[in-house]
Protein backbone atom coordinates (compact mmCIF):
# COMPACT_ATOMS: atom_id res chain seq x y z
CA UNK A 1 0.00 0.00 0.00
CA UNK A 2 1.11 2.91 -0.92
CA UNK A 3 1.81 5.80 2.21
CA UNK A 4 0.91 8.93 1.90
CA UNK A 5 4.57 10.31 2.62
CA UNK A 6 5.43 8.70 -1.35
CA UNK A 7 2.39 10.83 -2.42
CA UNK A 8 2.95 14.49 -1.45
CA UNK A 9 0.87 16.96 -2.81
CA UNK A 10 2.98 19.72 -0.88
CA UNK A 11 6.39 19.15 -0.15
CA UNK A 12 7.95 21.49 2.35
CA UNK A 13 11.88 20.68 2.92
CA UNK A 14 12.20 22.54 6.21
CA UNK A 15 15.98 23.05 7.76
CA UNK A 16 17.51 24.62 10.61
CA UNK A 17 21.41 25.55 9.95
CA UNK A 18 22.27 28.85 11.56
CA UNK A 19 25.11 29.69 8.95
CA UNK A 20 22.81 30.03 6.06
CA UNK A 21 20.56 32.29 8.21
CA UNK A 22 21.22 35.46 5.62
CA UNK A 23 19.64 33.38 3.08
CA UNK A 24 16.09 33.64 4.99
CA UNK A 25 15.13 37.42 5.14
CA UNK A 26 12.21 37.78 2.60
CA UNK A 27 10.50 41.39 2.96
CA UNK A 28 6.79 41.32 4.30
CA UNK A 29 4.79 43.94 3.10
CA UNK A 30 2.44 47.11 4.77
CA UNK A 31 -1.17 44.90 4.74
CA UNK A 32 0.57 42.09 4.02
CA UNK A 33 0.47 38.30 6.10
CA UNK A 34 2.59 37.42 8.92
CA UNK A 35 2.13 34.95 11.49
CA UNK A 36 1.78 35.70 15.50
CA UNK A 37 2.46 33.91 18.34
CA UNK A 38 1.27 30.20 18.36
CA UNK A 39 1.28 30.80 14.62
CA UNK A 40 -1.95 32.89 14.87
CA UNK A 41 -2.74 34.70 11.67
CA UNK A 42 -2.00 38.24 11.58
CA UNK A 43 -1.18 41.46 9.03
CA UNK A 44 1.50 43.51 9.31
CA UNK A 45 -0.10 46.91 10.40
CA UNK A 46 0.68 50.07 12.42
CA UNK A 47 0.70 49.29 16.24
CA UNK A 48 -1.92 51.84 16.57
CA UNK A 49 -3.93 50.60 14.25
CA UNK A 50 -4.00 47.39 15.78
CA UNK A 51 -4.68 48.16 18.77
CA UNK A 52 -7.63 50.59 18.48
CA UNK A 53 -8.92 47.61 16.65
CA UNK A 54 -8.77 45.17 19.73
CA UNK A 55 -5.43 43.65 18.17
CA UNK A 56 -2.16 42.60 19.98
CA UNK A 57 1.20 43.60 18.04
CA UNK A 58 3.69 41.00 18.08
CA UNK A 59 7.40 42.35 17.29
CA UNK A 60 9.72 40.55 14.56
CA UNK A 61 7.27 39.50 12.49
CA UNK A 62 7.42 41.64 9.67
CA UNK A 63 11.01 42.12 8.10
CA UNK A 64 12.04 44.79 5.72
CA UNK A 65 8.90 47.24 7.30
CA UNK A 66 8.99 50.58 8.93
CA UNK A 67 9.75 50.07 12.56
CA UNK A 68 5.85 50.87 13.74
CA UNK A 69 4.83 48.24 11.66
CA UNK A 70 3.93 44.96 13.56
CA UNK A 71 2.41 41.60 13.21
CA UNK A 72 -1.14 42.60 13.94
CA UNK A 73 -3.43 39.36 15.24
CA UNK A 74 -7.08 38.81 17.22
CA UNK A 75 -7.65 35.55 18.21
CA UNK A 76 -11.10 36.21 19.33
CA UNK A 77 -14.12 37.92 17.76
CA UNK A 78 -17.54 38.02 16.07
CA UNK A 79 -20.67 36.77 17.51
CA UNK A 80 -19.88 35.55 20.78
CA UNK A 81 -16.17 35.62 20.22
CA UNK A 82 -16.24 32.33 18.85
CA UNK A 83 -14.17 33.78 15.38
CA UNK A 84 -10.68 34.25 14.60
CA UNK A 85 -9.26 37.65 12.65
CA UNK A 86 -7.63 36.08 9.70
CA UNK A 87 -7.05 36.65 5.54
CA UNK A 88 -10.25 35.68 4.27
CA UNK A 89 -8.40 33.50 1.74
CA UNK A 90 -7.47 31.09 4.63
CA UNK A 91 -11.08 30.81 5.98
CA UNK A 92 -12.50 27.90 4.84
CA UNK A 93 -15.87 28.21 6.57
CA UNK A 94 -16.52 31.31 3.67
CA UNK A 95 -18.84 32.68 7.15
CA UNK A 96 -17.32 36.11 7.91
CA UNK A 97 -18.11 38.74 9.99
CA UNK A 98 -17.07 42.82 8.95
CA UNK A 99 -15.49 45.64 10.81
CA UNK A 100 -14.16 43.05 13.47
CA UNK A 101 -10.63 42.89 12.61
CA UNK A 102 -7.98 45.59 12.23
CA UNK A 103 -5.98 45.91 8.98
CA UNK A 104 -7.16 45.62 5.30
CA UNK A 105 -10.62 45.07 3.77
CA UNK A 106 -10.10 40.95 3.20
CA UNK A 107 -8.75 41.09 6.74
CA UNK A 108 -11.90 39.28 8.61
CA UNK A 109 -13.82 37.84 11.37
CA UNK A 110 -13.34 33.80 10.04
CA UNK A 111 -16.43 31.99 12.05
CA UNK A 112 -16.53 29.87 13.53
CA UNK A 113 -12.69 30.21 15.07
CA UNK A 114 -10.96 27.14 13.55
CA UNK A 115 -13.34 26.94 10.83
CA UNK A 116 -12.07 24.67 8.15
CA UNK A 117 -14.18 21.71 7.24
CA UNK A 118 -12.85 18.65 9.62
CA UNK A 119 -10.11 17.99 11.57
CA UNK A 120 -6.16 18.63 11.63
CA UNK A 121 -4.24 15.81 10.86
CA UNK A 122 -1.88 13.73 13.63
CA UNK A 123 1.26 15.97 13.73
CA UNK A 124 4.47 13.59 13.04
CA UNK A 125 6.65 12.83 16.73
CA UNK A 126 10.01 13.49 17.64
CA UNK A 127 9.77 9.91 18.41
CA UNK A 128 9.49 8.69 14.84
CA UNK A 129 13.02 10.69 13.84
CA UNK A 130 11.02 13.61 12.27
CA UNK A 131 12.93 16.83 13.71
CA UNK A 132 11.04 19.49 16.19
CA UNK A 133 12.22 22.05 13.24
CA UNK A 134 10.06 19.82 10.44
CA UNK A 135 7.42 20.12 13.08
CA UNK A 136 7.08 23.28 13.72
CA UNK A 137 6.66 24.21 10.22
CA UNK A 138 3.92 21.54 9.54
CA UNK A 139 1.80 22.88 12.96
CA UNK A 140 1.90 27.09 11.53
CA UNK A 141 0.70 25.77 8.26
CA UNK A 142 -1.99 23.99 9.47
CA UNK A 143 -2.83 26.14 11.91
CA UNK A 144 -3.07 28.95 9.26
CA UNK A 145 -4.86 26.78 7.11
CA UNK A 146 -6.90 25.01 9.50
CA UNK A 147 -8.97 21.80 8.11
CA UNK A 148 -7.16 21.90 4.32
CA UNK A 149 -4.11 19.65 5.04
CA UNK A 150 -5.53 15.91 5.16
CA UNK A 151 -2.18 14.44 6.36
CA UNK A 152 1.33 14.82 7.03
CA UNK A 153 4.26 12.74 6.43
CA UNK A 154 7.92 13.04 7.40
CA UNK A 155 10.44 10.67 8.56
CA UNK A 156 11.24 7.68 5.35
CA UNK A 157 13.14 4.81 5.61
CA UNK A 158 16.29 5.28 2.74
CA UNK A 159 19.31 3.11 2.36
CA UNK A 160 21.30 6.12 1.43
CA UNK A 161 20.64 8.68 4.23
CA UNK A 162 21.89 11.33 2.47
CA UNK A 163 19.49 10.94 -1.06
CA UNK A 164 16.52 12.79 0.92
CA UNK A 165 15.95 15.37 3.70
CA UNK A 166 13.54 13.08 4.21
CA UNK A 167 15.49 10.23 5.35
CA UNK A 168 16.83 12.73 8.40
CA UNK A 169 13.70 13.89 9.26
CA UNK A 170 13.69 17.68 8.17
CA UNK A 171 11.30 17.52 5.23
CA UNK A 172 7.76 17.04 5.64
CA UNK A 173 5.07 16.13 2.59
CA UNK A 174 1.29 17.61 3.77
CA UNK A 175 -1.50 16.03 1.40
CA UNK A 176 -4.35 18.21 0.60
CA UNK A 177 -6.71 16.13 -1.23
CA UNK A 178 -8.40 13.22 -0.95
CA UNK A 179 -6.64 9.62 -2.64
CA UNK A 180 -3.75 11.57 -4.41
CA UNK A 181 -5.49 13.19 -7.33
CA UNK A 182 -4.48 16.32 -8.75
CA UNK A 183 -6.03 19.49 -6.70
CA UNK A 184 -5.43 23.66 -7.22
CA UNK A 185 -6.10 23.70 -3.63
CA UNK A 186 -2.22 23.79 -2.64
CA UNK A 187 -1.58 26.74 -4.37
CA UNK A 188 -2.49 29.44 -1.60
CA UNK A 189 -0.64 27.49 1.01
CA UNK A 190 2.35 27.05 -1.23
CA UNK A 191 2.34 30.57 -1.65
CA UNK A 192 1.43 31.35 1.75
CA UNK A 193 4.59 29.34 3.03
CA UNK A 194 6.69 31.84 0.95
CA UNK A 195 5.38 34.62 2.67
CA UNK A 196 7.07 33.25 5.84
CA UNK A 197 10.07 31.25 4.56
CA UNK A 198 12.05 32.72 7.66
CA UNK A 199 10.08 32.16 10.32
CA UNK A 200 9.30 28.67 9.14
CA UNK A 201 13.56 27.83 8.66
CA UNK A 202 11.96 26.72 4.86
CA UNK A 203 14.82 25.26 2.68
CA UNK A 204 12.46 25.19 -0.62
CA UNK A 205 9.03 24.23 -1.11
CA UNK A 206 7.64 21.70 -3.78
CA UNK A 207 4.15 22.74 -5.22
CA UNK A 208 2.43 21.81 -9.19
CA UNK A 209 5.75 20.76 -10.92
CA UNK A 210 7.08 24.05 -9.55
CA UNK A 211 9.51 24.82 -6.77
CA UNK A 212 10.65 28.11 -4.75
CA UNK A 213 13.61 28.67 -2.56
CA UNK A 214 14.42 31.57 -0.87
CA UNK A 215 17.30 33.30 -3.01
CA UNK A 216 14.22 32.87 -5.79
CA UNK A 217 12.63 36.47 -4.27
CA UNK A 218 8.96 36.52 -3.38
CA UNK A 219 6.98 35.80 -6.40
CA UNK A 220 3.93 33.72 -7.75
CA UNK A 221 3.44 30.26 -7.61
CA UNK A 222 2.91 30.51 -11.72
CA UNK A 223 6.59 32.65 -12.18
CA UNK A 224 8.26 30.19 -9.82
CA UNK A 225 10.52 27.75 -11.53
CA UNK A 226 10.01 24.09 -13.05
CA UNK A 227 11.43 21.48 -10.62
CA UNK A 228 14.37 19.18 -11.88
CA UNK A 229 13.13 15.93 -14.19
CA UNK A 230 14.54 13.00 -12.55
CA UNK A 231 13.15 9.32 -13.72
CA UNK A 232 12.16 10.84 -17.04
CA UNK A 233 14.80 12.44 -18.81
CA UNK A 234 14.57 15.26 -20.75
CA UNK A 235 10.72 16.41 -19.24
CA UNK A 236 8.92 19.46 -20.26
CA UNK A 237 7.90 22.37 -17.54
CA UNK A 238 8.97 19.50 -14.34
CA UNK A 239 6.49 16.62 -15.88
CA UNK A 240 7.76 13.70 -13.64
CA UNK A 241 5.14 11.59 -14.72
CA UNK A 242 2.61 11.54 -11.90
CA UNK A 243 0.43 13.06 -9.75
CA UNK A 244 2.52 12.18 -6.78
CA UNK A 245 6.06 12.88 -8.67
CA UNK A 246 4.65 16.29 -10.07
CA UNK A 247 3.82 17.43 -6.13
CA UNK A 248 0.08 18.28 -6.70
Amino acid sequence: MLSHILRPLLVLWLFLAAANASLLSPRAEVNGACTGSGGAPGVCISTSNCSKAGGTSVANKCPGTPDDIKCCTKTTCGTGNKGNCRFTSSCSSGNTESNECPGPSDFKCCMPAGSGGGNNPTLPSTSSGCKKVAINGAKAIIDAFPGKVKSIGCIRKCSDPSSSDHCVGMATDMMVSDGGVKTTAGEPIAEWVMHHASSLSLKYVMWGQRIWNPSDGVKPWSQWRYQACTVIKPCTHGDRGSVTQNHW
